[in-house]
């Protein structure tokens, strides 16, 4: 019968601890499981996490590949089709769309990051659009209806 106070681990489940560095009748002692010499049995040793042994390190064996500009721009995009939606939804009032409104309603994710307005989707309301940069369709699209673009500068 098995009663809280019987209850014992299954065995080989517990292992004893390895206590190191605890004088010899630990079964530990002496070199303290570091081996008998060389840098890593020393005290204080420290490698650098991807240090190979002298060996020439992955990061120098791997070829460079492609180039990138520290001067490109990574615009957010928003497409006409998103805009028309926020019309729709009544999400927007008096048909001004700028970074503010596009940032509460989750078109964007950076509020001061450029972003720009492209061309997918249909636009059927009139619409002030104020954005960093938009494509030729878009700016066609937006204006076809009666409404006006605006390029802010970086």
């Amino acid at each position: 019968m098995d009663i809280l106070s019987n209850l014992k681990p299954a065995k080989g489940s517990n292992k004893k601890v390895k206590r190191i560095g605890r004088g010899e009748g630990s079964g530990h002692g002496g070199t303290a499981t570091r081996g008998e010499n060389g840098q890593r049995s020393r005290a204080g040793a420290k490698y650098k996490v991807w240090f190979e042994g002298g060996q020439m390190p992955l990061q120098r064996r791997v070829p460079k590949r492609g180039f990138k500009s520290p001067f490109r721009v990574e615009y957010q995009i928003v497409n006409v089709g998103s805009l028309q939606k926020l019309i729709d939804d009544k999400k927007v009032e008096d048909g001004i769309i700028n970074a503010v409104s596009l940032f509460k309603n989750g078109l964007i994710s950076k509020a001061n990051a450029p972003f720009k307005i492209l061309g997918n989707g249909e636009l059927t309301s009139k619409l002030n659009v104020e954005a960093h940069k938009f494509s030729a369709s878009a700016k066609q699209k937006i204006e076809a209806v009666g409404g006006t673009t605006k390029e802010i500068k970086l």
